[in-house]
């Protein structure tokens, strides 16, 4: 694609990074037919090929207006269009290139700002997000359904195992997810515990930084990033193996932790390390002698739903569903499972409407084949998909620590 960006900005960083990128476009039209919001609207500007005209326009000078960033907001950001895109076009990168300078230029109204505002300083922080939820809970029988739907039913955690190992990995306890399903985390440490792992959660670490950085406030987010790589760097100097993400949106975050710090001279190396170590824990069991679980063979069967951030942002196809069969689980088929599930971080409450039509779409398409249980990866996918759905959801490390024989889950 031919281009002709304007010279104040093709003459920065950012600006000679979007013009790479869209020269990559040949518009060839292939991301429309895997996009979730094209399949909905139908409209090309609700499509990768025409967001990526949207910020060309921006970029080359031409006006914008409050359209164009309906647009923009509307993409999920799923990634589904580079998986499908023969050119390689790094299209959430641009995507989030072209929202940042949108929000200068387009001031929204007083209610997106406040709500995307309330959202910056309530999700990414344990000690502001769980009392919320606590209160939620209290009082959902009085909220709006649209509100109360939103809310994680309680969840008692096993212990993490106590047992000392030679080998070490950190863990990231994303923000959401220790209140909305602590057992996940859990069922790693005493996964990896059998393997002779020890799991490890450094205390100061928090929000990977997606929520600020995907709402168009890169500094703030780089800020969430530099919180973290301080955190873990002295458990890594000491030998820590792996950063190990049990949530896949935040798995995609931090393996982006060096490109999005690259020009940061105090940072970047470090970063570089850090991306390098972070492994969803698909990864890390993959390279695991698994026997050693000595796992008791399971029938159940489990729709697995694959968060868009595993399979079309860490490219992981296949490991987790490898994983489980082998574990004696039986996988049904689930239609379109390239499709999103309509959480996408804030979508969901964002794009109400629009994550409600891709949450019914994908509820039938994992109930389609009578599962007993509904597996994922993501918190996000995990608290969306139990809103609209009777059959039980879980995060699948939870499914391979209940083959674990009794006696060693009481260990």
């Amino acid at each position: 694609m031919q281009t002709s960006i304007v010279e104040n900005i093709l003459n920065t960083p950012v600006g000679q990074e979007a013009d790479s990128i869209l020269r990559r476009c040949v518009h060839c039209g292939f991301c429309t037919a895997t996009c979730p919001t094209y399949q909905l609207l139908g409209d090309e500007l609700d499509s990768p090929r025409g967001r990526i005209y949207l910020v060309k326009q921006l970029l080359e000078g031409t006006a914008v207006s409050r359209k164009t960033q309906v647009h923009l907001d509307r993409c999920l950001t799923c990634r589904s269009c580079e998986t499908t895109c023969p050119s390689g076009v790094n299209y959430h990168r641009l995507a989030d290139i072209g929202r940042e300078m949108l929000e200068q230029k387009v001031r929204r109204p007083l209610y997106e700002r406040l709500m995307r505002y309330s959202l910056r300083k309530i999700l990414p922080y344990r000690s502001r997000f769980s009392p919320l939820v606590k209160i939620g809970r209290l009082f959902s029988p009085l909220l709006p359904v649209v509100i109360s739907d939103k809310i994680p039913t309680k969840q008692d955690a096993k212990p993490w195992p106590v047992e000392k190992q030679t080998r070490s990995m950190l863990v990231l306890n994303a923000c959401a997810q220790e209140e909305g399903a602590p057992n996940t985390n859990a069922a790693a440490a005493r996964v990896l515990n059998k393997l002779g792992v020890q799991l490890i959660d450094a205390n100061k670490a928090g929000c990977c930084g997606a929520v600020s950085y995907h709402l168009a406030q890169a500094e703030e987010g780089k800020g969430f990033m530099r919180n973290n790589i301080d955190a873990w760097w002295p458990y890594i100097e000491n030998g820590a193996e792996a950063i190990v993400i049990t949530a896949s949106g935040c798995g995609a975050m931090v393996k982006e932790y060096g490109d999005v710090l690259k020009d940061d001279a105090e940072y970047a190396d470090k970063a570089k390390k850090i991306a390098a170590l972070c492994k969803d824990i698909s990864e890390v069991l993959s390279s695991e002698d698994l026997s050693l679980l000595h796992a008791q063979s399971k029938n159940t069967k489990v729709a697995f739903h694959s968060p868009c951030t595993l399979q079309h942002g860490q490219k992981i196809t296949g490991v987790v569903e490898g994983i489980l069969e082998k574990a004696g689980f039986s996988l049904t088929h689930v239609p379109d499972s390239h499709l999103c599930c309509g959480s996408a971080g804030t979508y969901s409450i964002l794009q109400g409407k629009l994550s409600k039509q891709l949450l019914g779409n994908k509820v039938v398409a994992l109930e389609s084949e009578q599962p007993e249980v509904i597996a994922t990866a993501n918190i996000g996918c995990h608290l969306h998909i139990a809103s609209g759905s009777n059959v039980p959801v879980k995060h699948w490390i939870e499914l391979l620590e209940e083959t674990l024989p009794q006696e060693q889950l009481e260990e």
